[in-house]
């Protein structure tokens, strides 16, 4: 998925996330969790946004994964959607949609909102 992303939206993100990492704590760190796994397994941050998000990957879907790793993903994703503020993450999934589930777990990783700016194939 190719998204077009302002410098305003993407600081616009980062606040929100520095707010919920105050507020949410918890949150903040199971959803860092989840993606760090995510870059560790090497599958597409837009795929665990779909997942979160109750979304249908379609081709963002890991191919040649053993199932017990997607079972063991899955578990830990259920982690954090079965926390109790889950909703917050999903609200602000779906405010910044337009961005892009992949924008949004890199500046979650630290990733300056600069650095997002303009088109972006990265999933």
């Amino acid at each position: 998925m190719i998204t077009l992303s302002s410098l305003d939206e993407l600081t616009e993100v980062k606040e929100v996330l520095e707010t919920l990492k105050v507020e949410y704590p918890v949150l903040f760190e199971k959803l860092q969790d989840m993606i760090n796994l995510t870059r560790a397994f090497q599958f597409k941050y837009h795929y665990m946004g779909c997942l979160i998000m109750g979304e249908d990957p379609g081709e963002h879907t890991p191919k040649f994964v053993y199932g017990s790793v997607l079972r063991l993903y899955k578990r830990e994703l259920q982690k954090l959607l079965a926390d109790t503020d889950s909703e917050v993450l999903k609200q602000l999934f779906t405010d910044f949609k337009s961005i892009g589930y992949s924008k949004i777990s890199l500046i979650v990783l630290g990733y300056a909102p600069e650095s997002l700016v303009g088109s972006s194939s990265i999933q």
